[in-house]
């Protein structure tokens, strides 16, 4: 870090990008509106650019800012890793691990792992995001997520992560209890019902259109959900059609409203990983957490 650099030129320039307005930063982060200014000034000033440009309603990033803004917020996210491993190294066992999730995987293997983490280390504080990959490569590849369990596409793989394959599970077509199409034995009887799916830009969901293309199917998708819980809820309380995890579809939180379709057509099955930013090392609560993932994973 050049000498006239200084970190907390770094924390109010990345506090200021995030929220999008000094005020909005001062009040997150505790500082006064005319010292984030005066930092920011003095860190355009050592980089020799301007890195916002004002505007009445706030601020927003130049080009500049926005790449600056990349690497800026990954050396402050690496720096807390680093301190935080010192501190757990040293038996202090708090910090903070945030970990992504996908839908399926909060609904199941999740509650048990952070059931059994907080037992053991109830002083250390756990961000759970839950969603598709392709909602989290940001966050992973700065460092805001330690890990993520989650499907992704092999054939779009981001050379910045790695993988590594916890388990695999089975997917199927569900409706409502009562669907009129409740006894259909192949796709091409649902191509007329109304589909509700996650973006396809998603890992498992990318793959299932292609296999729609490959047999010259295109339901009818006219809901993307871009929670999963959006998705389960409009199934149960509707007449549309999803693919969903058959561990989702048996859990008895949805009351038995869900009902998986014994199809002649498969599907092809779902494999989670566990993914995180290569050339980094969690720290020992995050391998924890992570060593738990690989345990309750192995044994669903």
């Amino acid at each position: 870090m050049p000498a006239n650099l200084k970190l907390h030129q770094l924390r109010a320039f990345v506090d200021v990008a995030r929220q999008g307005s000094i005020r909005a930063a001062s009040r997150l982060s505790g500082v006064s509106q005319p010292a984030l200014t005066k930092s920011i000034q003095e860190l355009e000033l050592v980089l020799g650019a301007r890195l916002f440009e004002r505007r009445h309603q706030g601020v927003t990033l130049t080009d500049i800012g926005d790449n600056f803004f990349r690497h800026a917020s990954l050396v402050l996210e690496e720096l807390r890793v680093a301190q935080e491993d010192i501190q757990q190294r040293l038996g202090l066992a708090g910090g903070r691990v945030n970990i992504g999730v996908g839908g399926s995987i909060a609904r199941t293997v999740m509650p048990q792992v952070i059931n059994h983490f907080h037992r053991e280390y109830p002083l250390v504080k756990v961000r759970i995001v839950e969603g598709q990959l392709v909602a989290m490569v940001h966050e992973l590849r700065q460092g805001e997520l330690d890990f993520t369990i989650n499907t992704y596409d092999q054939s779009h793989l981001d050379q910045e992560l790695t993988y590594e394959r916890l388990m695999e599970r089975d997917y199927q077509v569900v409706v409502r209890k009562g669907h009129p199409m409740a006894h259909a034995r192949s796709l091409a009887e649902l191509q007329h019902c109304d589909w509700t799916m996650p973006t396809p830009q998603g890992s498992y969901y990318r793959l299932l259109h292609d296999m729609f293309g490959e047999r010259g199917m295109a339901p009818k998708i006219v809901v993307t959900c871009e929670t999963f819980m959006a998705c389960t809820s409009l199934v149960a309380k509707t007449d549309f059609v999803s693919i969903i995890s058959r561990d989702v579809i048996e859990d008895p939180t949805h009351g038995g409203q869900l009902v998986a379709l014994e199809l002649d057509d498969p599907l092809p099955k779902a494999n989670f990983y566990l993914i995180q930013r290569k050339d980094t090392a969690l720290t020992p609560m995050s391998a924890y957490m992570a060593q738990l993932f690989r345990r309750y994973c192995q044994q669903r």
